[in-house]
């Protein structure tokens, strides 16, 4: 008997020893194909084979043009955080942590671009201002504070974020509007943007600067949301505007800060981004269908660290030499003169100003920008060329307006001998 035994415990020993080791066979197996993906893999090119046509982007970060390409190591961390799954709630919690310390202000949360950054920080002031559940919004806040208080210079089609949320705008004028809507104790936010200020036209009418802005609204302990959407560089702006005491800032990162084009970010006050981040995905309220995949999560963390490890200086890189490059291009072209100018708020980056008489040259600017967007390879210049001032861009019918910090290495040289092509075809 005990040797009947001693060979079935044998047997399953083999069995039990073949079963683990074929296991783990096929581990390896997976292991290695998964390994195999993980390495230097030349992708297929879709815009190639979906037959969308790239772009030279002589603009800017405009979203229509895609905004910016991440740098390398930005790109580098979102394809790692491609690989492995973690806990959602976990990545927003830390990545908000980190970013709030790096950026000098209490809280922040990674949204989905800074439009979805000023519908959370709505919704944070809805439930902070009616003591709600975030599933109230917006369906079940009739009766409750709902006001968001802008000047009417500061009204423009990104008003619809806050209206997602069930908010609805009080316009204000002058400083005694603004008091008047304070008082009337129905107001949740304020809202305020940066770069109207230096706008031309109705946006540049506003009559209320932000310090006084701020001062009346905290008065009645009313949060102020700034947008800052496009307003870096300076870098110094990531906690130059919550430091003089707006509650919340929305920032995109597609733009200057050159992470994921999808994402953007709220900093601010903890009692709201904290508020922020219970509207976020993927929680049920107005942020569920905004969502920020992991990768987005950590290319903005990543992206915070890369526009940090910059000076002031070195984040403006080469963009003086492209617009010298592109400057040398047109001239000596009869009736061109040329300027550089930098925004002091938004885009705060040089563009080339390119103007010309058309009687002279044979061709308006609409023309021009038409042969440069059907040339191969496309051109897209900045959407002022052409307008009026705008933007802190003194541009008129008659200017080309030249974007050059999303340009890649060489397409500078592209740009300037294309320009010169369409202005001197007809010569």
């Amino acid at each position: 008997m005990l040797k009947l035994a001693e060979l079935a415990d044998k047997q399953f020993s083999r069995r039990r020893f073949f079963r683990w080791t074929g296991g783990l066979t096929a581990s390896f197996g997976v292991a290695r194909s998964f390994a195999s993906t993980t390495g230097e893999v030349e992708g297929e090119d879709y815009y190639d084979k979906l037959g969308v046509p790239k772009i030279i982007n002589a603009a800017g970060t405009y979203t229509t043009l895609t905004a910016a390409c991440m740098p390398p190591v930005v790109l580098a961390a979102v394809q790692k955080a491609a690989l492995h799954p973690v806990r959602l709630h976990d990545l927003q919690t830390k990545s908000g942590e980190y970013i709030a310390q790096r950026l000098k202000c209490e809280g922040a949360v990674v949204t989905s671009g800074a439009s979805g950054a000023i519908t959370l920080a709505t919704a944070a002031c809805l439930q902070y201002a009616n003591n709600i559940s975030p599933l109230a919004m917006p369906q079940a806040i009739d009766g409750l504070k709902n006001q968001v208080i802008v000047q009417r210079a500061h009204r423009y089609g990104y008003d619809h974020a806050m209206f997602l949320c069930g908010a609805r705008v009080t316009e204000v004028v002058t400083l005694d509007d603004y008091k008047r809507a304070c008082d009337a104790g129905n107001a949740i936010m304020t809202n305020f943007f940066n770069a109207a200020e230096e706008e031309d036209g109705e946006a540049g009418t506003a009559q209320i600067g932000r310090e006084e802005w701020l001062l009346v609204a905290h008065e009645h302990n009313i949060p102020c949301h700034l947008d800052a959407a496009a307003d870096m560089p300076p870098i110094s702006n990531l906690w130059k505007y919550t430091g003089m005491g707006f509650d919340l800032v929305a920032f995109s990162g597609g733009k200057g800060l050159r992470g994921p084009q999808n994402a953007g970010l709220l900093l601010g006050k903890k009692h709201l981004t904290d508020l922020a981040e219970q509207n976020n995905n993927p929680g049920d309220g107005v942020g569920r269908g905004m969502k920020v995949a992991k990768e987005q999560i950590v290319g903005m963390v990543a992206a915070v660290d890369w526009v940090l490890s910059h000076t002031e200086e070195s984040m403006q890189g080469d963009y003086q030499k492209r617009a010298d490059l592109i400057i040398a291009a047109v001239k000596g072209i009869p009736s061109v003169t040329t300027e550089t100018v930098v925004p002091k708020i938004a885009n705060h980056v040089p563009h080339v100003l390119i103007r010309f008489d058309p009687s002279v040259r044979g061709v308006t600017t609409q023309e021009v920008l038409t042969a440069l967007r059907e040339g191969k390879p496309s051109i897209e210049l900045n959407p002022n060329s052409g307008q009026p001032p705008n933007q802190g861009i003194p541009s008129n019918p008659n200017t080309l307006v030249v974007g050059v910090w999303m340009l890649q290495p060489g397409e500078d040289l592209i740009v300037g001998r294309r320009i010169r092509e369409a202005l001197t075809l007809r010569a």
